[in-house]
């Protein structure tokens, strides 16, 4: 049973975080500009891993009590969002650049990881899935431990297949056009979970 637990959370953490979003796409383009991917990478999943750690351990009963703390996030998550897609939207159309052998300019390992945690923290869906689903569904395991350790392998898994994963990409962003193009999909999908937040 404690097999089924595993898995039961690996997959219940795999299907939260399958999905493209704000932080999936930012893991994506540091992957491909291959930039601090380690440290991204790590940064999620240990975001993760302490997220669904206080959702198995109960903290669920805290948002569902205290609503107002959701209402919040959406707000500071709309707006982060909000910002960001239109600076996205401004560079594809402003900006050309691709993949060489010298490699894209290095934005500072700060700066890189504090845009990860507004994609991370500011994003009110991340405390709906960790804190309420997965406290939820790890009421019917047999041991919540196992479970919690199943959902946090799948974060692992997932955002560093991700963020190294995307080098087999490299190739096709050799040309400008494609980031260009990249640029436009990231802005167009950050102004549209904004507005999804916003009318939540």
């Amino acid at each position: 049973m404690l097999l089924a637990d595993y898995f039961s959370g690996f997959g219940l953490g795999i299907s939260l975080i399958l999905a493209i979003g704000s932080q999936n796409a930012f893991v994506l383009k540091q992957g491909l500009k291959q930039q601090h991917v380690f440290f991204i990478c790590l940064f999620c999943a240990v975001s993760d891993a302490l997220l669904i750690g206080a959702g198995v351990a109960g903290f669920g009963a805290v948002t569902a009590r205290y609503p107002n703390v959701v209402s919040i996030a959406k707000i500071a998550g709309a707006l982060f969002l909000l910002g960001y897609g239109l600076k996205s939207l401004y560079a594809s159309a402003t900006k050309s650049h691709a993949l060489t052998q010298q490699g894209q300019p290095v934005a500072s390992l700060n700066k890189a990881l504090l845009l990860c945690f507004g994609f991370t923290w500011l994003n009110p869906h991340v405390y709906l899935d960790t804190l309420v689903l997965v406290g939820m569904v790890s009421t019917g395991a047999d041991s919540k431990v196992v479970f919690a350790i199943g959902a946090v392998c799948a974060s692992f898994v997932f955002f560093f297949g991700l963020g190294y994963g995307a080098r087999l990409l490299s190739p096709l962003f050799l040309n400008p056009k494609a980031w260009n193009i990249l640029d436009s999909l990231v802005g167009i999908l950050m102004l549209f979970l904004a507005w999804h937040l916003s009318m939540g």
